[in-house]
């Protein structure tokens, strides 16, 4: 109970950023259905935001192209520089890329507040160019002891990826370009062109495709945005070549054509080859390209005509796109263009109060920079008020039992509740189940063991129990 009691008091004061401040001017506002969205700069003068990733210590990790690793204050502003990446390449489209920072929860990793931060970026050696996978530990203030978990991946000035996503079973995912090798995406043999998975330590997976291999997907051009869901679908973003920007869903040891597939299997020849190579279509394409970047999932009642989206950002067309997915995950349902005007769109992450922070690329030899790109924009819906603080009605009682519980537990509620969602420590949405009585039960398979949130909301507002999984 006592390292329960530190771990609750540490998470409150890493909670400390997101006390009120004041709101920074209006840019732009734009309507999401019923609600306006706001759009303000969070942070400004910065130079090729690549990753934005809400960190377990409630601020904004950042990765910027040229090699920089900070965090950055969500309610000032201020970015906190860790540390420049000393052997970085950034020539052209290479450079420092993908992110991800480990939750709290994970029993694999240092208890906090030391995280495990990994980065992948492209570095030379022997002249030529080159990809890797590094791992670092933060504690107070500091990242340290980097440990190269995978490298010597062929990279090019461009097509080199690759977005990090750290999955909820505890493992590890890495998009990778085909380095402007295009065969080698059909080679399983190669790391290239594909999406990778790797426990945290660098080892392989013994549930993999293919036994002994780092390969989760292949046959990709170059996807730069992945992200998962709560019920554990998976997504990622590709370009493609001068047609056929995609949407995946990707499914384990699936081949998703490139390059003998551009978009749909909609050709004689990628029809023949779809059948033969279990290939896997994409949800979505765009002809003309748009250049797709950062994935996100938005599911917060702060813009409801969002719940339920990914949410996109978009390069070359300089905007941020909402994909409505269909009850089944299996099709988009729509496609709305939102939020011009801010130049090119790289990086997106969603705060678990319902804000989504976009970086913008300006600076990276395409775009049209103004004086204080590159930047960090908030996108938020200013009129939203939480639940828990909502004037009206008590916040209900309701109980969980067993508690701790293994592999389901039962919730008793006073009445029937709208949703129930279950929340890591870090704020990341685990479970969610729309109750029809009373009495609930949540299913904790695959949860990891530890302490998780349980929130329930009716119209009489929102109420919080703790649940341990052990």
């Amino acid at each position: 109970m006592k390292s329960l009691r530190s771990l609750l008091l540490g998470l409150l004061a890493a909670a400390g950023p997101l006390v009120a401040s004041a709101q920074a001017p209006a840019l732009a506002t734009f309507p999401v259905g019923a609600t306006t969205v706001t759009v303000s700069a969070l942070a400004t003068n910065l130079n090729t935001v690549w990753e934005l990733a809400w960190g377990p210590d409630n601020f904004i990790w950042m990765t910027e192209r040229y090699g920089r690793i900070s965090r950055v204050n969500p309610a000032t502003g201020q970015v906190l520089p860790l540390l420049t990446l000393p052997d970085v390449t950034p020539t052209g489209e290479s450079g420092l890329l993908g992110m991800v920072v480990t939750p709290a929860t994970l029993p694999t990793v240092p208890p906090l507040p030391t995280y495990w931060v990994f980065v992948v970026y492209n570095y030379t050696d022997a002249g030529y160019l080159k990809e890797k996978l590094v791992r670092y530990t933060y504690s107070g203030g500091t990242l340290s002891s980097p440990v190269v978990l995978l490298g010597n991946i062929d990279a090019t000035t461009s097509h080199s990826g690759s977005r990090l996503l750290l999955l909820a079973d505890g493992t590890l995912l890495m998009s990778t370009g085909d380095a402007q090798q295009q065969p080698q995406a059909q080679n399983t043999a190669s790391l290239n062109g594909k999406i990778l998975r790797l426990n945290l330590n660098g080892t392989i997976p013994a549930t993999n495709p293919i036994a002994g291999s780092a390969v989760y997907t292949f046959g990709h051009r170059n996807p730069q945005g992945v992200v998962q869901l709560p019920d554990g679908r998976i997504y990622s973003s590709e370009h493609g070549p001068n047609n056929d920007d995609e949407i995946n869903k990707i499914e384990a040891g699936r081949n998703y054509g490139w390059p003998n597939v551009e978009g749909y299997c909609d050709l004689p020849a990628e029809m023949t080859f779809c059948t033969a190579n279990n290939v896997r279509e994409p949800l979505t394409t765009w002809t003309p390209t748009i250049a797709p970047a950062g994935l996100t999932y938005y599911d917060h009642p702060a813009i409801p005509g969002w719940r339920g989206s990914l949410l996109l950002a978009v390069l070359k067309d300089s905007k941020l796109i909402g994909l409505t997915l269909n009850a089944t995950g299996l099709a988009i349902a729509t496609r709305t263009d939102f939020l011009t005007g801010f130049g090119r769109l790289r990086a997106i992450c969603v705060s678990p109060q319902g804000k989504v922070y976009l970086g913008t690329s300006n600076r990276d030899g395409r775009g049209t920079p103004v004086a204080t790109d590159d930047r960090i924009l908030t996108l938020e819906n200013r009129a939203y008020v939480a639940s828990a603080t909502r004037t009206g009605p008590a916040d209900f009682a309701f109980e969980i039992f067993p508690n701790p519980a293994r592999r389901q537990a039962t919730v008793q509620l006073p009445a029937t509740a709208t949703q129930l969602i279950v929340l890591d420590l870090a704020g990341r949405v685990v479970r969610t189940l729309p109750p029809t009585s009373t009495r609930a039960t949540l299913d904790l398979t695959g949860l990891r063991a530890g302490t998780y949130l349980v929130q329930a909301e009716n119209a009489s507002g929102r109420a919080t129990r703790k649940l341990v999984v052990d």
